[in-house]
């Protein structure tokens, strides 16, 4: 009696103990800060949860893009439109001045008139319809004998006005090859995505890569930014990290649902979701790490500097930068897994796990074991418990015993005990 009750003092203890330690991991885990759960990817965020949520913010800015586009039109540059630019040091000028004098000169009113660049960079720049030579010559003398604007060496002069002008069909041959380099690369980008992508994976990254062109350039139509060729270049470059940045995360969403439908634990949506938050921290630290060169040459080449060429590139790309990284992850997963449970074999997958989680079907095989085992797995001391009620063996046939026996005879032979007298 003694002794039964030592052991069972002895397996209440080790059990407390036990309990103790999983209370103990559980505090510690939920010390545990978000930022640092993202890092480790256990943020548990629902991304796919919210589908509707993404669906209809995505459907909204497609709209929006779209009717600004129809509405608005594009704001092209000098390249594609044809026209003439005139520039010069801004010094002290004031730029609705020197509009003025350039009215008055030429009879024609400027697109735009600005200054850009900062400190002694400062360029005053007049965009125009495509002007004669004569106009030209008209604007530059008025200009430069009200204005007396400076050359590099500090002295006035009618050379300090620089002009540049693009004819309209030079301008159109520029605007059919912007629109076949755009079409070339979506043809390319779907072929790669359809070798190195399963079916619905491939038809939600270039959906959300059509997204992607259509808001960035409906945000350009909005706002009335400059299409430039700069402008066109720095599009393609975003749409190229926002594909590769959806294809890190389908190869993550690949890892985690291989063999979903063998296993009633998740559903193929809840893995999808796991990958994406794994997945986060890589994709917003990618996105700040590629925002940060952006950012800095906005400041010197722009601010600074006042280049046009490197602001028009550097404003596409840090747009299509953040917006890339929002659709890859919340409108491409998303689409994946509306695509992948609209099958049937997902379907009655989804149907089998939450009859699971429910308590039906318990003697269902799971990962080719008996549902209670599987349950043992998620709790360690039902598995204990049940492994201490019963114990399953295969049967023993004859044939087997004599096997058995035939086995352990020499060694029986070999444990006997050598006695004197003995033959």
């Amino acid at each position: 009696m003694t002794t039964s009750l030592n052991a069972a003092t002895d397996s209440s203890a080790s059990k407390g103990s036990g309990n103790g330690s999983a209370a103990a991991d559980r505090e510690t885990a939920s010390q545990t800060t978000g930022i640092e759960r993202l890092y480790e990817g256990k943020g548990a965020i629902d991304f796919i949860g919210r589908s509707k949520l993404w669906y209809i913010l995505a459907v909204a800015l497609v709209v929006i893009s779209a009717a600004a586009m129809l509405l608005r039109g594009f704001n092209l540059g000098i390249d594609f439109e044809g026209g003439t630019k005139m520039s010069m040091p801004a010094g002290d000028l004031v730029a609705e001045q020197v509009e003025e004098t350039f009215v008055d000169a030429t009879g024609v009113t400027p697109e735009l008139t600005q200054i850009v660049g900062a400190g002694d960079s400062r360029t005053l720049e007049i965009n125009s319809e495509h002007l004669s030579q004569e106009q030209i010559d008209s604007a530059r003398e008025a200009i430069y004998n009200e204005y007396e604007p400076v050359d590099a060496s500090g002295e006035p002069s009618p050379d300090a006005i620089g002009d540049s002008t693009v004819s309209e069909s030079w301008g159109s041959t520029i605007t059919n090859r912007m629109l076949l380099s755009m079409v070339l690369f979506l043809v390319a980008a779907a072929v790669y995505v359809a070798i190195r992508l399963q079916r619905n994976m491939a038809i939600a990254a270039m959906v959300a890569l059509l997204f992607d062109g259509i808001v960035i350039m409906g945000i350009y139509s909005l706002f009335g930014l400059e299409v430039t060729p700069a402008m066109i270049i720095g599009l393609l470059t975003v749409l190229t990290f926002s594909l590769y940045d959806t294809v890190i995360v389908f190869d993550k969403v690949k890892e985690n649902t291989e063999g979903v439908l063998d296993s009633r634990r998740s559903t193929f949506a809840e893995e999808t979701n796991l990958a994406v938050n794994e997945t986060l921290m890589r994709s917003i630290s990618t996105s700040v790490i590629s925002a940060l060169p952006i950012i800095a040459l906005m400041i010197v080449a722009v601010w600074l500097l006042g280049v046009g060429t490197l602001q028009d590139l550097a404003l596409i790309q840090l747009i299509g930068v953040v917006e890339g990284v929002i659709s890859s992850l919340l409108l491409a997963s998303t689409l994946l897994v509306t695509l992948t449970n609209a099958q049937s074999k997902y379907k009655e997958h989804n149907k089998k796990v939450a009859e699971f989680r429910a308590g039906k079907d318990k003697g269902a095989l799971i990962d080719g074991a008996p549902a209670s085992a599987d349950a043992s797995l998620d709790d360690p001391e039902a598995g204990e418990s049940a492994s201490s009620k019963r114990t399953v063996a295969s049967p023993r046939t004859s044939s087997r015993l004599d096997a058995e026996a035939h086995a352990t005879e020499p060694a029986r032979q070999s444990a006997a005990t050598w006695r004197p007298n003995q033959n």
